[in-house]
């Protein structure tokens, strides 16, 4: 049914939602802004630019690269959720698109030894716009050489899935790392693990 399968990275690969909210919070607290986590899941998803942006940081270069350092030691031994990679590697082509910028990647995503897996890589910094415009999946549809309706996009948030409708792509819901179906309701695929995604390949 789909010749090519792209992926988002945190939260649908790797477990790493909680690393990055964690390391938010205290980042926020050495200025004096007390978050609790529920309050800071809008950030994922989406650039830590864009995070910084909406919380009206003042001195955000700064403060991004404060959360940067205080991510990078848990980074580098990110869970992988189980049976992820497995899946992977049986699929026909598989892509990732990801808003974590080229300098994050090379903390964390490059670090587990996974990339060859993967036919393409965007990340945040490859294009001007990001999720949940549709320009970073276009780069993915056009590097990994297939057109929209021959790919599917899978994730575990809302801007993935305004990616992918934009973009004309179906999406498929990573419900491992979502944990919720609530304002997924336009989602075409509802995987409750990894391996669910597989009947595609048989269809």
């Amino acid at each position: 049914m789909y010749s090519t399968f792209i992926f988002d990275l945190d939260g649908t690969i790797i477990d790493s939602e909680w690393i990055g909210l964690k390391a938010l919070q205290a980042t926020l607290k050495e200025q004096g802004i007390e978050k609790n986590l529920d309050e800071l899941r809008f950030s994922l998803g989406i650039p830590g630019l864009t995070t910084l942006e909406i919380l009206n940081i003042a001195n955000i270069p700064t403060t991004l690269e404060s959360w940067l350092e205080k991510e990078k030691p848990f980074m580098k031994n990110v869970p992988i959720f189980e049976g992820i990679i497995e899946v992977i590697m049986a699929l026909p082509k598989a892509g990732i698109v990801t808003s974590k910028t080229a300098e994050e990647m090379n903390h964390s995503f490059y670090l587990l030894n996974i990339d060859h897996h993967f036919h393409s890589v965007v990340c945040a910094s490859d294009t001007e716009k990001r999720k949940p415009n549709p320009d970073p999946l276009e780069l993915a549809l056009k590097l990994l050489g297939c057109k929209a309706d021959e790919a599917i996009y899978i994730g575990d948030s809302i801007y993935d899935m305004q990616c992918a409708n934009a973009a004309g792509v179906d999406f498929g819901l990573a419900l491992w790392g979502a944990r919720t179906t609530l304002g997924f309701e336009n989602a075409k695929y509802i995987f409750e693990k990894p391996k669910n995604i597989l009947n595609l390949i048989n269809i």
